[in-house]
């Protein structure tokens, strides 16, 4: 239940793209939650003053969030910009500040939340996507239309271990670019009334998922790279779709105007192996056996599909 966003002109140097993540997300929080969890709100609050002057340790969203940040630099624009949005008090989230100084991350909104859910927050920043380790948050931004994933835990990349600042995005097909409409078929009548479905309206775009509008941006942004010079922005389709389902995939990206620079339809495969093949910083998809399976080699970010809300 939510109406139509679309993608900003670049206007005044206005986001093209806007992530927002939780505190947890891009740095890594153990230890003080581990105090909390122990001894209690006073004695993490003591405890996070107590090393507000020590920097954080990377969390599972820093080095997408590192080269995300990068493209303004590349385009000498604002026009993408990160929010954090967190459950810390502005008292026990200095320390978070002070990290996100300390990495020169360029990261200047944020919501504090005093032990309050944050993704109450996602629509009014007008986010377009939003990052978090705690399940409940993003179904509830899913539910308000935004773009949300649940990071799992991945091995850990130290910033700017890969000194590769190409910035590579893949995407699962049904409830993520687009609505579940073709998978509910495929559930509930099987492969071959879903594949007859699907060469029935092979030439009918898909209905529209959560992730489209961020595709949609960062192709905005893909364009904005004269053509003489590499863009640093690649992203790819991974499907378990195949041939004959695979046209009406095509058919919708051409009617949404929007290019993928890759397209991989697996039939099913496990997609770990191509994942890492791609050299993806992170991968979306609903499916939580895809998820748990690319977590072992790369960032993936699980969108849970029951909760979604068509984002028109």
């Amino acid at each position: 239940m939510t109406t139509s966003q679309s993608v900003r002109s670049p206007v005044d140097d206005e986001p093209i793209l806007t992530v927002a993540t939780s505190s947890r997300a891009l740095f890594d929080l153990e230890a003080g939650n581990g105090v909390y969890e122990q001894q209690g709100l006073e004695k993490y609050r003591e405890y996070q003053i107590e090393h507000e002057d020590d920097p954080l340790e990377a969390g599972e969203a820093f080095e997408f969030v590192r080269k995300i940040l990068l493209l303004n630099g590349r385009l000498n624009r604002r026009l993408v910009e990160v929010i954090l949005l967190s459950h810390n008090s502005a008292d026990t989230g200095l320390r978070v500040f002070n990290s996100i100084e300390h990495h020169r991350l360029g990261i200047t909104r944020a919501a504090f939340c005093g032990g309050e859910s944050p993704w109450r927050y996602v629509r009014a920043f007008d986010c377009h996507l939003f990052l978090s380790t705690v399940e409940q948050d993003v179904r509830k931004a899913l539910q308000e239309g935004v773009a949300a994933a649940r990071l799992l835990p991945s091995p850990k990349i130290s910033p700017g271990d890969d000194m590769d600042d190409m910035l590579r995005i893949a995407f699962d097909g049904d409830n993520v670019l687009f609505a579940g409409d073709a998978e509910h078929v495929y559930l509930t009548q099987g492969r071959d009334a879903f594949e007859k479905s699907e060469v029935r309206q092979a030439s009918e775009a898909l209905p529209v998922g959560p992730f489209k509008r961020v595709l949609e941006a960062l192709h905005t942004l893909q364009r904005m790279f004269d053509e003489s010079e590499a863009c640093p922005i690649r992203t790819a389709l991974v499907t378990a779709r195949s041939a004959p389902a695979h046209k009406r995939v095509i058919q919708t990206l051409r009617k949404w105007d929007i290019r993928l620079d890759e397209c991989l339809f697996l039939g099913g495969q496990d997609k770990a192996a191509f994942l890492e093949a791609f050299n993806a910083d992170i991968f979306f998809d609903d499916q939580q056996a895809n998820c748990d399976s690319v977590a072992e080699i790369g960032l993936v970010g699980h969108v849970p599909s029951e909760a979604q809300a068509v984002n028109a």
